[in-house]
């Protein structure tokens, strides 16, 4: 076995070993993915059993929305912002493109705006133009929905009064008024108003592929141990085998033939 300490065999065990542990350590991430997400599948589905809060027991103007609160049911009664609507672009539904209406309420009892994201409609392109988005009811409306965070990154960019994601500081700045952090996907409102838009669909609470992931880093490391030992098998086997024209292990010496000349005299 002097072999395995050749600089080859040396340099591939380290390559084997490094290959296991990052096999091993994906394993492991995958899975904490798995607990991550059955504790936050928990966490939402408790959500989506509790009856509606008030806004302002939940949500805030100016703070985040906390990681607990998200997909909880709240309440509140104001009058819909109609001129100040934000079209979310590029949204699609069972392969449809359209778009999302999202309308500020303004609270009653607060001068902050609540971002309600109205629902989704059907559009001949997924961009801005020519989109008439149903009228919202008049007078005071009293909405029920889920709380959702703000969206972070580029695509939160407002312009002319659209987005590709809702974050309600960057629609806060860009209509220059106040708004509690995060927004509401709606759920039902009352009144009903004249042509209501599709509701947002409700979180996949299944645990996904993080196991069958996991299993599969795990079976690549060990894949990889199998393998090395089975090559380093191989080769000691090679280096065992006897040459050409080599004898047998364990066969006698072959004996050299002596003329019957060879014992005589020279004359």
């Amino acid at each position: 076995m002097g072999f395995l300490f050749s600089r080859r065999w040396l340099l591939f065990a380290v390559t084997v070993a490094v290959l296991a542990y990052g096999c091993w350590w994906l394993g492991e991430w995958q899975f904490h993915r798995l607990a991550d997400r059955k504790q936050d599948n928990a966490r939402t589905e408790r959500n989506l059993t509790l009856p509606p809060a008030p806004v302002d027991d939940v949500l805030a103007p100016g703070r985040p929305v906390a990681h607990a609160d998200e997909w909880r049911r709240v309440r509140a009664t104001g009058e819909y912002v109609e001129s100040k609507s934000i079209v979310l672009r590029y949204q699609t539904r069972d392969g449809a493109s359209g778009v999302d209406v999202v309308t500020p309420l303004q609270v009653q009892g607060s001068d902050a705006l609540l971002l309600v994201d109205r629902g989704w409609m059907a559009t001949d392109n997924a961009g801005t133009a020519d989109v008439q988005a149903p009228p919202v009811p008049s007078g005071p409306v009293t909405v029920v929905g889920w709380v959702r965070a703000d969206a972070t990154g580029d695509s939160t960019e407002v312009t002319d009064q659209s987005t590709r994601a809702i974050s309600s500081e960057a629609i806060g700045d860009a209509l220059d008024a106040e708004t509690y952090g995060g927004f509401v996907d709606l759920q039902k409102q009352s009144p009903v108003g004249a042509r209501p838009l599709t509701t947002t669909d409700l979180p996949d609470l299944s645990n996904g592929p993080h196991f069958f992931y996991g299993l599969q880093w795990w079976f690549f490391g060990a894949l990889a141990v199998f393998g090395f030992g089975y090559l380093a098998f191989d080769e000691r086997r090679k280096l065992r085998r006897p040459g050409p024209g080599a004898a047998p292990a364990g066969a006698p010496a072959p004996q050299l033939e002596t003329s019957p000349e060879s014992g005589r005299s020279g004359r």
